[in-house]
C-alpha cells in the first residue's frame, strides 16, 4: 500500500489515467546538464542541505589577517565538495535530498554524470528508501567525529529516468530492489475532480489492503445484513424473556442497509428487500437451498442475484467492525436516557 504513489496531473479525461511501473517523484532533475537516464541506479537518500557550508549561529571567527578570510571561504566551499566526493566515491549515481542543493554543488553532479533531485517530499523519500533498500541519512558525521558515507547505505534500482507527464517532469525509479513500487497517474479536468478520484482510489486500495489482511470475504449488496436479520428474528422467537424484543428490533434495523441501497439506486426497496429476505430464509431453513445464502442486490438491474459469483464482495473484517461500531454507538445513545428540564414557573413571577 505504501509502495503506490498517486500523482495528479491536469488535462485529458479521467479515463486517460494509467498505471506506471515504477515510483514517480513529482520533481524533475535539479539541473539540465544531468543525464535523463541512469542504469543501473544506486540511490543515496539524504536529509540535509548540499549547499555551501555556513558556520552555525553563535560561532565567531576572529581574523587578524584579511588573507585568512579567503581561506575560510574556500574551506566552506571545499567541505561541500568533499561531501559530494564521498557520495560519488561510494558509488551513488542518483542523489535525492529533502533539502536544497546549490549551483556550486550541482556542478559536481553534472560532471560525474549523476542525477540529483532536490526538495523531495519526506514521505516520498521514506517510500523510495524502503523500496530500494536505501538508508535515509541525516548526517555524514560518524562516531569518530569524521564525515563518512558507506556504500551499504545506498539503495538499488534497475534504472532512474526522467519522463514528461502532462506538463511536468517527473523522475521515475524503476525496478526497485526490495519491494515493487508503482505509480498511478490520475488525469482530470480540474483539482476538484482529481481530489475526488484520489479519495475514491484511496478507499478502494484500503479495502484491498483489509481483504489481504483478513483473507476472508463475504457477499456484498446487503447479503450479510439480510442473512443476519433472518437469523436473529428466528433466534428471538426461541427466547422467552423481553430480550426477544431487543433482538427482533436489532434484526429489523439491519434491514436498513439493503433498503437504503435499493432507494439510492431508485429501485423498489420494499419488493427487493422482501425477495432478499425470502432467499435467506430458504437458505437457512432448507438444506437444499444453502446456495441462496450469498444472494444480494443487483442494483443496476434491480434484481436479486448471487453476489459471490458476480464478484461483489466485501472484506469480512470490515463487516464485523461496522456492525460492532454501530451497535456500540446505539448503546451509547441509549445510555443517555434521562433528560432534566427546568421549566420556568410563571406563577411565581406574578406573586413577586
Amino acid at each position: 500500500f505504501q509502495g503506490i504513489n498517486i500523482l495528479k496531473a491536469h488535462g485529458k479525461s479521467a479515463r486517460d489515467s494509467y498505471l506506471l511501473n515504477g515510483y514517480a517523484l513529482n520533481t524533475g532533475r535539479a539541473a539540465q546538464g544531468m543525464p535523463t537516464r541512469v542504469s543501473p541506479a544506486r540511490i543515496a537518500c539524504l536529509d540535509f542541505n548540499l549547499q555551501k557550508t555556513k558556520m552555525q549561529l553563535g560561532v565567531q571567527v576572529v581574523v587578524t589577517d584579511p588573507r585568512e578570510l579567503e581561506k575560510i571561504r574556500q574551506r566552506e566551499a571545499d567541505m561541500t565538495k568533499e561531501r559530494i566526493g564521498k557520495l560519488l566515491k561510494a558509488g551513488a549515481n542518483v542523489i535525492l535530498t529533502t533539502k536544497g542543493i546549490d549551483d556550486m554543488a550541482l556542478k559536481y553532479f553534472v560532471e560525474a554524470g549523476a542525477i540529483a533531485v532536490r526538495r523531495v517530499r519526506k514521505e516520498d523519500m521514506r517510500h523510495v528508501a524502503k523500496a530500494t533498500g536505501a538508508t535515509m541519512v541525516g548526517t555524514f558525521a560518524d562516531m569518530e567525529g569524521d564525515e563518512t558515507f558507506d556504500s551499504s547505505l545506498i539503495g538499488h534500482a534497475d534504472e532512474v529516468i526522467e519522463e514528461r507527464i502532462a506538463d511536468d517532469d517527473v523522475v521515475m525509479i524503476k525496478g526497485t530492489k526490495t519491494t515493487s513500487a508503482v505509480s498511478l497517474i490520475l488525469r482530470g479536468a480540474n483539482d476538484y475532480m482529481l481530489d475526488e478520484m484520489e479519495r475514491s482510489l484511496h478507499d478502494a486500495l484500503s479495502i484491498v489492503k483489509r481483504t489481504l489482511e483478513s483473507n476472508t470475504v463475504v457477499a456484498g449488496g446487503g447479503a450479510v445484513e439480510s442473512a443476519l436479520s433472518v437469523y436473529l428474528e428466528y433466534l428471538a422467537t426461541t427466547l422467552g424473556s423481553r430480550e426477544q424484543l431487543a433482538i427482533a428490533e436489532f434484526a429489523e434495523s439491519l434491514l436498513i442497509i439493503p433498503k437504503v441501497l435499493a432507494v439510492n439506486a431508485a429501485k423498489d426497496a420494499t419488493e427487493l428487500v422482501a425477495k432478499l429476505r425470502a432467499c435467506h430464509h430458504n437458505a437457512q431453513t432448507k438444506a437444499d437451498k444453502k446456495h441462496l445464502s450469498s444472494m444480494g442486490l443487483d442494483l443496476s438491474k434491480g434484481t436479486v442475484r448471487n453476489n459471490l459469483e458476480a464478484g461483489v464482495i466485501e472484506p469480512a473484517m470490515s463487516k464485523v467492525k461496522i456492525i460492532q461500531f454501530a451497535t456500540e454507538a446505539a448503546i451509547t445513545i441509549l445510555r443517555i436516557d434521562d433528560m432534566i428540564k427546568l421549566v420556568k414557573d410563571d406563577g411565581q413571577n406574578d406573586e413577586e
